[in-house]
């Protein structure tokens, strides 16, 4: 039988039988100076001054670091500040349906139970020799990622996009279509104006249904948006711990990086890598290593990272240091997206690396044709478009030239009734009328 009375003995539990007090002593550069908790502050602790929230950067003899959550506007030389000790994460399995803060307190109106277990925010990815393999191809509802870019349980994709190309309305679709038990979702700096919007529209009833979403909206400190991305990789952690597989989608990844940039430099940290920090790196694999496969006896998270890439510069440092831990890269290009074909994915440019394990030996081949003819049709368009291009100079280019607007709208197809099968089926119909 369930403890029902366990969450209240944890919440109990937490309440601290003493406190420890320090005074500020100095404002300078957007951090404060505290006195007294030299020897009692951890690096990362929480502390609380006044109504302003913080975290610990710098420990020195003479004193603490600290950078708050919002401007310090009205501390005063003097000013009390409680330590409030390392904070993590508490989550619950009524959490699901429900939209949360990067803290743990409900942004929905209604009342929040947290869980007994208070979960680290940085936790260790699981041991790499224990971890299981990737697992079974699972249907999407996107007909391109139920056939040409296959994702698998327990995989990990990026997926690479400008603003305004489509990206959160694919997460959506992967939010209401992808095979799992629970998604969790990571909005990260996101505009507070789409939060609502998101939730009700465009992941819908269905979505939300198995849904638990952390969000941190643009106007929060470069520390609460940074933990967003920890706190919901906890929750995904809390369920697949139970032997479920979750999905978890992070919208994006480059915000993250932008308030971890935010926050190693008021500690510190030079600037390298475009102006990122050097620590930007094992930040950003450590996040991505959480994800994947668990160990035995666990469940799997299967995750989507979001990244905003400007000008498609698929090089510049988010990107290259998050494709480099991933099982694979989806590419969103503006110009597929500026002639209404969305999801606006540019195959050629895009990876699934759990092929070819994902698919057999006949759909394979069709995958291999199928891009065949795309890569045909790319290296002729401009000859073609110009007029330039005789028809009976090239074959492939020809079995192109009849299949491409079948195929193209096949890209931008939701999958038909019959899942990964019927996908199948119909990408081996417009292939057929490449040949004849």
């Amino acid at each position: 039988m369930a403890d029902v009375f366990a969450s209240l003995r944890s919440e109990i539990a937490r309440i601290p039988v003493a406190a420890a007090l320090g005074r500020v002593v100095a404002v300078r550069g957007g951090t404060v100076q505290v006195s007294g908790l030299t020897r009692l502050a951890c690096q990362g602790d929480r502390v609380q001054i006044g109504a302003l929230g913080g975290e610990v950067l710098g420990l020195a003899p003479e004193g603490v670091t600290v950078l708050t959550d919002g401007a310090p506007d009205g501390l005063a030389i003097g000013a009390g500040v409680e330590l409030c000790g390392a904070t993590g994460i508490a989550p619950d399995d009524s959490w699901i349906g429900r939209i949360v803060d990067p803290f743990g307190r409900p942004l929905d109106g209604r009342p929040l139970q947290r869980g007994p277990l208070l979960r680290p925010l940085r936790a260790e990815a699981p041991a790499a020799a224990r971890r299981r393999r990737l697992g079974a191809r699972l249907s999407t509802g996107v007909a391109v990622f139920d056939t040409l870019l296959p994702l698998v349980r327990g995989q990990r994709i990026g997926l690479f996009a400008g603003s305004g190309v489509g990206k959160s309305s694919l997460l959506a679709k992967f939010a209401r279509g992808v095979e799992a038990d629970v998604v969790v979702i990571a909005l990260i700096g996101e505009r507070g104006r789409e939060l609502r919007e998101f939730a009700e529209r465009v992941l819908g009833p269905e979505g939300m249904a198995r849904s638990v979403i952390v969000t941190a909206t643009s106007d929060q400190s470069a520390l609460t948006r940074r933990r967003c991305a920890w706190a919901a990789m906890a929750v995904a952690e809390h369920f697949r711990d139970q032997g479920l597989h979750v999905l978890f989608l992070a919208d994006s990844v480059t915000r993250f990086a932008e308030a971890h940039r935010e926050v190693a430099l008021a500690a510190g940290e030079p600037a390298a890598l475009r102006g990122y920090p050097p620590s930007l790196t094992q930040a950003i694999m450590a996040l991505g290593e959480r994800a994947g496969p668990g160990p035995e006896g666990a469940g799997d998270i299967t995750a989507v990272f979001s990244v905003l890439v400007a000008g498609s510069d698929m090089d510049e440092p988010v990107a290259d240091i998050l494709r480099g831990v991933l099982d694979g890269h989806v590419v969103m290009d503006r110009k597929i997206a500026e002639r209404g074909r969305y999801p606006a994915i540019d195959l050629l440019r895009s990876v699934s690396r759990s092929l070819p394990q994902a698919a057999d030996e006949g759909e394979n081949l069709l995958i291999a044709e199928a891009r065949r003819l795309l890569g045909a049709w790319d290296r002729a368009e401009l000859m073609i478009q110009a007029g330039l291009y005789a028809k009976g100079s090239d074959a492939v280019v020809d079995a192109a030239i009849r299949v491409f607007p079948a195929l193209d709208a096949f890209l931008g197809e939701d999958a038909p009734d019959g899942g990964i099968a019927a996908s199948f089926a119909r990408l081996a119909a417009i292939l057929h009328n490449a040949r004849s």
